[in-house]
């Protein structure tokens, strides 16, 4: 997609994070082809600040489900799909707002995303979606009561000292961009009924990324 002459500059910055049917670590992370060849996901994305012109966009969520075949880095995948779900606390302005940034339209990284995965969209919805991130990232999750939820518990293992998190720097995959990190985790609950999409897994993939952007650039 390219974006609009009339986007404002806007900023976003916050957390990021996903579940997904892939087992631990997802080779996607590393710009490979998903474990069993495809992948079914929950995306996750809490605004801690933002601003699109005027418009505040601090504290509201977006979550999205997805699914996909062959690896969308090297621009071999197939059969792109996905469903996004905006919070329904957000107003008019602040819903238009949500809808260009991430739909693509006022450019910066999310229209680069959407431009490589370009996905066939099964459904958008307003709804009240419940995130909540540990500041110690030691988990992390993401609801919309009886349609999707996804949760998680950071890695760990005998050799990770106490406390620390399992994390690798710049990543090749990065859904949020590059220069971030990944901080692992382990997902308690992966469940999808929404838009067609439908599972419900434990114990695969998750990871959590900050991110920060700014468009229209």
């Amino acid at each position: 997609m390219t974006e609009t002459t009339t986007s404002p500059a806007w900023h976003l910055a916050g957390d990021w994070f996903d579940t997904c049917k892939c087992a631990i670590p997802c080779p996607c992370t590393f710009a490979q082809p998903p474990t069993f060849g495809d992948c079914e996901g929950i995306m996750a994305w809490h605004i801690r600040e933002g601003n699109y012109g005027d418009v505040q966009l601090d504290g509201l969520n977006v979550l999205m489900v997805g699914s996909f075949v062959g690896n969308p880095w090297a621009g071999e995948h197939t059969d792109p799909r996905a469903a996004v779900f905006f919070d329904e606390r957000a107003d008019e302005p602040q819903q238009a707002a949500l809808g260009a940034i991430f739909g693509g339209q006022a450019g910066g990284w999310p229209a680069q995303f959407v431009e490589m995965f370009h996905p066939e969209m099964q459904g958008m919805e307003f709804a009240p979606i419940q995130v909540t991130v540990d500041e110690e990232l030691a988990s992390w999750s993401a609801e919309i009561p009886g349609r999707v939820r996804a949760a998680a518990e950071a890695l760990t293992g005998p050799t990770t000292p106490e406390g620390t998190r399992v994390q690798v720097h710049n990543p090749p995959g990065a859904e949020v961009g590059p220069g971030q990190i990944a901080t692992w985790g382990r997902a308690t609950t992966h469940r999808a009924d929404a838009f067609g999409f439908t599972w419900d897994r434990t114990g695969t993939s998750s990871k959590h990324f900050p991110f920060d952007w700014n468009g229209p650039n």
